[in-house]
C-alpha cells in the first residue's frame, strides 16, 4: 500500500508542482527511507505493530495545494507541521480524547474508511478482468493449499501472474543514483495557513489517529504522547529535505496489528517487516520509482483491496456485535465511509466526534465516561 498507492501520489503531486526529477527522488527518498527506520524502531521498542511511511491523505492533499509554492517554502511548511503535531503530544490532549472513545466506535469508523479502498476494485475489476480473476483465484486458492500462508500471498502470486499475461509495459527510462539535498526553508504566514496547519491536521486525522483506533481495536496499549512527539520531530526531520512526513500509517498499522498477522505478542515483527521493506523502497528511490510508473493502477487497486479484507470483517463484526450502540456506530460508520474533509478536518475525526455525541444524546451505551483499556490485561507502555 505505501509502496504502490502512496508513491504515485508523491510522483504525481510532484509533477503537478513542476518539480524536476532529482527534486522528486529526492522528496521519496527521505520520506520512505525515514518512515521506514521509524517503523522498525518503533516496533522494537515497545513490542507493538506500529507500521508506516507517509502520510498519503497529505500527499493527495498537496496535489492541488501545492502549486504555487516554492520548494523551501515547502520544506518550510513540513517542518512546521511536524513542530505542531509535536506541541500537541506534548500537551497530551489527544490522548485524553481518544480515552473517552468507545470501542464499537473506533470499529466503525475503520470499517468505514476500509469499505473506501475495498469498493474501489469493483470498477478496478471491470478495467482489469484478467487480473482481477487471477487475484480472486489466489484469494480462494491460498486457504485450500494451506491454512497457515495468508490468502494475500495468493493474491499477489497470481494478481502478478494476470499482470504478465494481460499487459504490455513500455520501456524503463535509464535510472540516475541521486542523493537527497537539503533545502534552506522559508517560512511565510500564507504558507503556513494553507499548507502547515491541513498537513497536519491530515497527518493527526488520518494518519495517526487512524493508527491508534486499530491498535487500540487489536488491544494494544501505547505510548500515545510519545508516538506524537516521535512522528512530529520525524516529519521536522524529513521536511528539511522536502518530504511532506514520516508518520505512523493508519491501514498499515492495521493490516500488521490483525490476527492475521499472527500471534499477539509476535505481531509486532510484521511492522519491522513492513518498515524493512519501506526503507529499502526509499533508498532505491532512483530506481524503484521508474518499476512504480509503469504498474497499472487498477492492479494496484486490486491487491490493496484483498490485503483490507480481513480488517473490514473483523471491524465490521465487532463495531454492529455490541448491541447498547446502535445509531452512534451506525452514523459513525456512514461519515467515515463518505470520505469528506469539512473545515480542514478529515472524515475519521469527524466520525468519532458524531458518533460519541449521538451515543450522549440518545444514551447509548457508555459513551460518557472515559473508557479503560480495552483489553484489561494489555499493558500500558505509558502516555
Amino acid at each position: 500500500m505505501a509502496c504502490t498507492g502512496g508513491a504515485i501520489l508523491v510522483i504525481d503531486t510532484a509533477n503537478a508542482a513542476g518539480f524536476s526529477r532529482p527534486q522528486l527522488i529526492s522528496w521519496i527518498f527521505v520520506v520512505y527511507f525515514f518512515g521506514g527506520l521509524l517503523s522498525i524502531v518503533l516496533p522494537l521498542i515497545y513490542k507493538i505493530p506500529i507500521a508506516g511511511a507517509h502520510s498519503i491523505t497529505a500527499a493527495a492533499f498537496l496535489s492541488t495545494a501545492a502549486a504555487g509554492y516554492s520548494l523551501s517554502e515547502l520544506a518550510g511548511s513540513y517542518m512546521l507541521a511536524g513542530a505542531l503535531i509535536a506541541i500537541v503530544g506534548v500537551s497530551g490532549l489527544f490522548v485524553k480524547w481518544l480515552r473517552y472513545i468507545p470501542r464499537p466506535m473506533l470499529d466503525a469508523m475503520l470499517a468505514g474508511l476500509v469499505l473506501n479502498y475495498i469498493v474501489k476494485m469493483v470498477p478496478a475489476f471491470k478495467q482489469a478482468p484478467v487480473i482481477g480473476l487471477f487475484a480472486l483465484a489466489g484469494f480462494l486458492i491460498m486457504p485450500k493449499i494451506s491454512q497457515k500462508i495468508p490468502p494475500i500471498i495468493g493474491v499477489l502470486v497470481f494478481g502478478i501472474i494476470g499482470l504478465s499475461l494481460s499487459s504490455s509495459f513500455p520501456p524503463l527510462n535509464e535510472a540516475v543514483f541521486v542523493w537527497p539535498e537539503a533545502i534552506m526553508p522559508t517560512f511565510t504566514v500564507h504558507a503556513f495557513v494553507s499548507i502547515t496547519i491541513p498537513v497536519a491536521i491530515l497527518i493527526l486525522s488520518n494518519d495517526i489517529a487512524v493508527a491508534l483506533a486499530a491498535l487500540r481495536k487489536n488491544g494494544y496499549e501505547l505510548p500515545v504522547n510519545k508516538i506524537l512527539v516521535i512522528s512530529g520531530l520525524a516529519t521536522v526531520i524529513v521536511g528539511f529535505f522536502g518530504g511532506h512526513a514520516a508518520t505512523v500509517g493508519g491501514m498499515m498499522s492495521a493490516v500488521c496489528s490483525q490476527e492475521e498477522a499472527g500471534p499477539r505478542h509476535k505481531r509486532y515483527m510484521a511492522g519491522v517487516v513492513s518498515g524493512s521493506i519501506v526503507l529499502l523502497f526509499g533508498l532505491f528511490a532512483w530506481g524503484t520509482v521508474l518499476l512504480i510508473e509503469v504498474l497499472p493502477l487498477h492492479f494496484i487497486t486490486i491487491i490493496a483491496g484483498f490485503t483490507l479484507v480481513g480488517v473490514l470483517l473483523n471491524s465490521l463484526q465487532s463495531a454492529f456485535s455490541e448491541t447498547s450502540y446502535r445509531y452512534s456506530t451506525l452514523f459513525a460508520f456512514a461519515i467515515a465511509v463518505s470520505n469528506v474533509t469539512i473545515l480542514g478536518v478529515a472524515a475519521p475525526v469527524w466520525s468519532l466526534i458524531c458518533g460519541v455525541l449521538i451515543a450522549k444524546i440518545l444514551g447509548e451505551g457508555k459513551a460518557l465516561t472515559p473508557t479503560a483499556p480495552i483489553l484489561e490485561k494489555s499493558r500500558v507502555i505509558g502516555k
